[in-house]
């Protein structure tokens, strides 16, 4: 089964940072975790994804064409990237999961994809 584990971010670990060497030290554990995940065939694909003012959102429901810009909901907390796995059941998503948190610094979420 293939689950979507998203990176929450809610600004606060950039603010945070004294230095960039934690920016590198994140990045380096990230790196080592999607080996992991590639190594023990777990991995589907991977991403980091813009800040939420880099974002447009099209409504074309109706035919109305609406195009704005920024994200589609005002939050403090935002989809930074995600990872999709391959995990045989939900317990396995979750340690990955939790292993992928402490490696990219920030709350995830898992949520199973559905099969029609």
């Amino acid at each position: 089964m293939q689950y979507l584990i998203s990176v929450i971010d809610d600004g606060q670990a950039l603010a945070a940072r004294s230095t960039a060497s934690a920016s590198d030290a994140e990045a380096a554990a990230i790196d080592v975790f999607n080996e992991r995940l590639q190594a023990d065939g777990h991995w589907v694909f991977a991403g980091g994804l813009g800040a939420p003012d880099t974002a447009t959102v099209l409504d074309n429901r109706d035919g109305r064409g609406i195009v704005t810009d920024g994200p589609y909901a005002e939050t403090k907390e935002y989809m930074a990237g995600f990872w999709i796995i391959d995990a045989p059941d939900l317990d396995v998503a979750l340690r990955l999961a939790a292993d992928g948190s402490k490696a990219c610094n920030r709350k995830v979420e898992v949520k199973p994809f559905l099969v029609p």
